[in-house]
Parts: structure tokens; C-alpha cells; sequence
């Protein structure tokens, strides 16, 4: 007991920083209005607060905050199994940064799932009621698992500030925990897509495959270095500390790899189904595909291996296209690709905007005041300026 008030006080007394501008104010606003709606939803339930509807059981909380939010918090278990499992060590700059992205990011998947939660106040039946033979089933405990595992993981940062009596335990379970976090993610990734295997009759062609559930995880892993140049580069800017370029472009190379891999499993998986014409038929469906592919795949592949990756703005390019073709393939696959088969209308509520919206600037938020507090970026002067 005197250990735990020893620790609070220690928390109590540390120097917290926080620096206020004028784009934090805005995001704190849209993160209070997110908050506030969020507790209008749970109190009302679904029906007032979004659009969904029999046709359209699944809708923005689900295809972004969720589908996409796990794709693109897949920079942690990458950036660990290049830096801990294949020891290239120059990478080091940017693992802490790339875990603390991937931590946020599930925080924030769990948030959007959990108000997606019908009645939410039974969210704990699944830890008690065994469905082991439900890919969601599966999915939740994964998530959540892998959850608790990154915030695990932090503790070994914060406790260098704070708590440091403990620093040392959480030290040596990291080797461990790391392990378990590579394991965790492989498994929802691809079960993420594996959710639509069943839907060959409603899914459209080009987005439904017996290989879905490996490309959702290609896909999660080489958009990880993707999302670490965006971050870094904002993270760059506001704190006045850049990660070396060779650091980053040897990463993009790593992404590209894989998406020459992806691409290569794609058509010759549309190919091989007999609809690798549909892109082409000049239809809703096709044309959103080229987008995803030219922009979010083809690009970024000849960025990643021409001189254009060894520049901040190629690099920044690179992380957009990519970052962007990816949510543009998780957004296909929900609304797209199902629209016909399901019928009816859905477009998301105000409402539904503003919880997302919300989460991600309280993301944001949450990113900087433990980049200030915590050893995240390896510089030592932080100079706010977002």
C-alpha cells in the first residue's frame, strides 16, 4: 500500500509539460466534442447517433476506426520484427516512435469498437463466453490482447521517468513481451480480412479473394513504414528533431519489397478468378481500384526504389500515397465493394464524424504530451511548435 502511494506521489510531483498552441486548442476542442457525443451515443444507443441501418449493420466505426485504424497501428509489430527479431539496429531512431503510434492507434481501434458495441455495457461476455469458432471472436481477444501487451511495453519507457524502481523488471520482460506483440498482431491482421471470406456472393470481385485475409496482412505491414514517415516528419516539424534519411528510405525500401509482393499476389490472383478485366469496365467499383492500386501501390513502388526516396518530400509523398491507398482498400471493401449486394443507403451521421474525428485528435494529443514527458524521439530539447 505505501509502495502504491509512493508511486502516486511520485507521479503527483513530476514536472508535467504541455504546451498549448493554437492547433492543440482546435484538436482538444474536437476531442471534447467527440467525448461528448461518444457519451450521448451510449446513453441513447445506436439508433439517434448513426445512420446504420438492417442494410447497413457496419458502417464508419467499423470500415475506419476499426478496419483501417489496425492497418495503419501495424508500424509497432513491423518496426519490432526489423529492429528485435532481424537486429538491424540503425532503425533504433524511430522503434520508440513507431511503438508509441501503434499503441495510440489501438487505444483508439478499441474506442471505436467499443461504441460500435450494440449494447455496450455487455462488452466483457466475450473475456466469459468462449465462440472459438468466430473469427470475431478471435479478432476481439487479439486486439485486445495485443493491447494490453503494447501498453506493457510502455511501461518500460514511462518508468524511466517515473516509477523507475520498477524500470527494471519491465526491462527484462520486454524480450518477451515483444515476442508475444509480433505473434498478436499477425493473427488479427489477417483474420480482419478473413471476415469477408464469406461474402464471395456479396463482396465485389476485385476486393473478394481466398488470399483476402494475406493481403490485409501484406498490406498492414509495408504501410507501417508508410504511416512512420508521415509521423516522423510532423513529429519533425513540431519538435525540431528529423529522423537521418537513410534510416527512412531503407524502410520505404523494406515497404516496397512487400508491395511489389502484394501486387504480384493480387493479379495474379484476379487473373487466376477471371476477373481481371473488371478494373477496366469503367464502373464505380473499377475505377476506385485503379485508384488504389496506381496511387496507393504503383507510385509509392517507384518512389521507394528512384532517387525520389532519398528526399524529406519523396519520403513524405511516399507515406501519403500509401497511407491513403491503404485506407482507400479498407473503405472499398466495406462500403464499395458490398454496396450493391447490400442495397439501401448509408452515408455517417454528423454524429459518427465526430467520434472519429474526435479520437484522432485526442491521438494526437495524447502523442505529444508523451513525446514532451517521455523519452520518444531521441533528442533532448523539445521545441513545440504545433
Amino acid at each position: 500500500m505505501s509502495e502504491n502511494k509512493g508511486l502516486l506521489r511520485e507521479i503527483a510531483e513530476y514536472k508535467w509539460k504541455f504546451r498549448m498552441t493554437p492547433t492543440r486548442k482546435v484538436l482538444l476542442l474536437l476531442g471534447g466534442l467527440g467525448i461528448a457525443v461518444m457519451i450521448f451515443r451510449l446513453a441513447t444507443g445506436l439508433g439517434l447517433a448513426t445512420n446504420l441501418n438492417d442494410h447497413w449493420p457496419w458502417g464508419l466505426w467499423i470500415g475506419f476506426d476499426v478496419l483501417t485504424g489496425v492497418a495503419l497501428a501495424g508500424g509497432g509489430y513491423g518496426t519490432a520484427i526489423i529492429v528485435h527479431v532481424l537486429h538491424r539496429n540503425k532503425y533504433h531512431a524511430i522503434a520508440r516512435s513507431a511503438m508509441l503510434t501503434s499503441l495510440l492507434g489501438y487505444l483508439l481501434v478499441m474506442a471505436g469498437l467499443f461504441m460500435d458495441i450494440g449494447q455496450w455495457f455487455n462488452f466483457w461476455r466475450p473475456f466469459v463466453s468462449w465462440g472459438h469458432t468466430s473469427v470475431l471472436f478471435e479478432v476481439f481477444w487479439c486486439v485486445s490482447c495485443y493491447t494490453t501487451v503494447q501498453v506493457l511495453e510502455f511501461f518500460e519507457i514511462a518508468t524511466e521517468k517515473v516509477g523507475t524502481k520498477y524500470h527494471s523488471a519491465f526491462k527484462k520482460a520486454l524480450p518477451v513481451l515483444m515476442i508475444i506483440g509480433i505473434i498478436f498482431p499477425t493473427l488479427h491482421q489477417s483474420s480482419l480480412g478473413g471476415l469477408y471470406l464469406i461474402m464471395v456472393d456479396k463482396l465485389y470481385p476485385l476486393w473478394w479473394s481466398p488470399y483476402i485475409g494475406l493481403m490485409f496482412l501484406i498490406s498492414s505491414f509495408f504501410v507501417g513504414p508508410a504511416m512512420i514517415c508521415v509521423e516522423t516528419t510532423l513529429a519533425g516539424r513540431a519538435y525540431n528533431h528529423e529522423v537521418p534519411i537513410p534510416v527512412l528510405r531503407g524502410l520505404v525500401r523494406i515497404s516496397g519489397v512487400f508491395m511489389i509482393i502484394y501486387l504480384v499476389l493480387k493479379f495474379y490472383d484476379l487473373a487466376n478468378r477471371g476477373v481481371f478485366n473488371l478494373m477496366f469496365a469503367g464502373n464505380l467499383e473499377g475505377n476506385l481500384f485503379l485508384a488504389e492500386i496506381i496511387l496507393g501501390v504503383l507510385i509509392p513502388i517507384f518512389i521507394a526504389f528512384s532517387g525520389a526516396s532519398s528526399t524529406r518530400k519523396g519520403l513524405l509523398t511516399f507515406g501519403v500515397l500509401v497511407s491513403g491507398g491503404v485506407i482507400l482498400n479498407r473503405m472499398n471493401v466495406v462500403f464499395t465493394g458490398m454496396s450493391k449486394a447490400l442495397g439501401g443507403w448509408y452515408f455517417p451521421s454528423i454524429m459518427e464524424w465526430a467520434v472519429s474525428i474526435g479520437l484522432v485528435s485526442l491521438g494526437c494529443l495524447a502523442y505529444c504530451f508523451i513525446a514532451e514527458n517521455f523519452n520518444i524521439l531521441e533528442h533532448e530539447h523539445h521545441k513545440a511548435s504545433a
